[in-house]
């Protein structure tokens, strides 16, 4: 008898002091590492980690991210993440979240989409053919669990002002050697000044990685106003080639 795969996991989160601003808070980087922690342990309890596949060199790659947030967490408050793989194409597959309250409501939900990549040519796997298409065991059919957020939009740049320079750091990079995804974000969020913080929140963040970059790269920050709401960000490293593309949207 074959035995039951389970293929949804929930991971517990206590916001410490030391993950949240000045208005008490979760950081949205903070809450993104957690998201792509509870990914991570998904993943290795199905044979899918990153430590299995780098054996034969191979490794997860994130592609895009949203998360969209009714109430960020607070200081001291227990969440509880969980995540489900929503789908799976030759080169992608798009992984849900829902960010929960002790009581079950859900404070927010997050959808990935991610990209399996040959460590040796930095080129994307077939993920239906790879290990015989064993990730496909684990898919959630959109009725078993729903995540109601819409999924990342098309950014177009034609009016963008430079905002920032920045050089690039021994802190800034990950595992895989290139810029960590979530170090995006927090650049990101720093952009905008506190004042901002202090009278909004971040009700949605969007963000689109379009190739890696490297420590030593200089990174330039492209700011377009959307709406008096919505910001879109655009990261260029040694003002050349596009890495990443975001959307900000304060309420």
């Amino acid at each position: 008898m074959m035995q039951k795969i389970e293929k949804i996991d929930s991971y517990p989160v206590h916001v410490e002091p030391f993950h949240v601003d000045f208005n008490g808070r979760i950081f949205p980087g903070v809450l993104g590492n957690h998201l792509l922690n509870a990914a991570g342990n998904h993943s290795q309890r199905r044979g899918w980690g990153i430590g299995a596949l780098n054996e034969n060199h191979y490794t997860w790659v994130l592609s895009r991210l949203c998360i969209e947030i009714e109430e960020m967490p607070r200081q001291y408050e227990d969440i509880e993440i969980r995540t489900w793989v929503e789908s799976v194409m030759r080169l992608f597959t798009n992984r849900n979240f829902s960010i929960l309250r002790p009581d079950g409501t859900p404070c927010g939900y997050a959808r990935s989409v991610w990209a399996m990549i040959d460590m040796d040519t930095r080129k994307p796997c077939d993920l239906l053919s790879l290990y015989d298409g064993d990730i496909l065991r684990y898919v959630v059919e959109p009725e078993e669990n729903v995540c109601p957020i819409q999924g990342h939009g098309r950014l177009v740049f034609r009016e963008a002002r430079l905002a920032r320079t920045l050089d690039t750091y021994y802190s800034d990079v990950d595992i895989n050697g290139h810029i960590n995804s979530i170090k995006y974000i927090e650049h990101i969020l720093d952009l905008f000044p506190r004042e901002r913080y202090e009278r909004q929140m971040v009700r949605r963040l969007e963000i689109a990685y379009k190739a890696e970059s490297y420590l030593g790269d200089r990174l330039s920050f492209y700011t377009q106003v959307i709406n008096d709401n919505e910001i879109g960000v655009e990261v260029r490293k040694n003002e050349r080639e596009v890495v990443c593309q975001a959307k900000i949207c304060f309420e």
